[in-house]
């Protein structure tokens, strides 16, 4: 399992994107309503090597609710904004869905998965922001 091999293989997108940006606040928005929990962002955009400007990582307690998740967020995207993710995988093992929107990338752990993978500490120079309840 390793998704992050498709971050490495594509170009970051030269807009610059806030917190304040309509995908970003939609992404959110959505992964409350499917009752994502510990919603973290991380803020990469001072990060040279960092392959996106943000990362947002939420957890999900089952197979069908990483599922339920990640397809909320690109149903929500699609409507609201018209743009479709660039790549995403997971969707066979559901453990750990990526939702890759280039300037965004949107990771959906079950909690053992997230924990060992830890991407809040790998990415530790980021600035993090807590999302729940918002």
């Amino acid at each position: 399992m390793a998704p992050l091999t498709v971050l490495s293989t594509r170009k970051k997108a030269q807009t610059r994107l806030t917190r304040e940006s309509e995908i970003f606040t939609t992404i959110i928005k959505a992964i409350q309503e499917k009752k994502g929990e510990n919603i973290v962002s991380l803020d990469l955009r001072q990060i040279p090597e960092a392959v996106a400007d943000f990362f947002v990582i939420c957890e999900a307690n089952s197979n069908t609710q990483v599922r339920a998740i990640a397809d909320f967020v690109a149903h929500e995207v699609e409507l609201k904004l018209g743009e479709a993710p660039y790549k995403h995988e997971g969707f066979t093992a559901q453990q750990w869905i990526l939702v890759d929107y280039v300037n965004i990338v949107v990771h959906i752990f079950q909690p053992e998965t997230r924990k060992f993978y830890n991407l809040e500490e790998m990415w530790s120079d980021a600035d993090r922001m807590d999302h729940n309840d918002d």
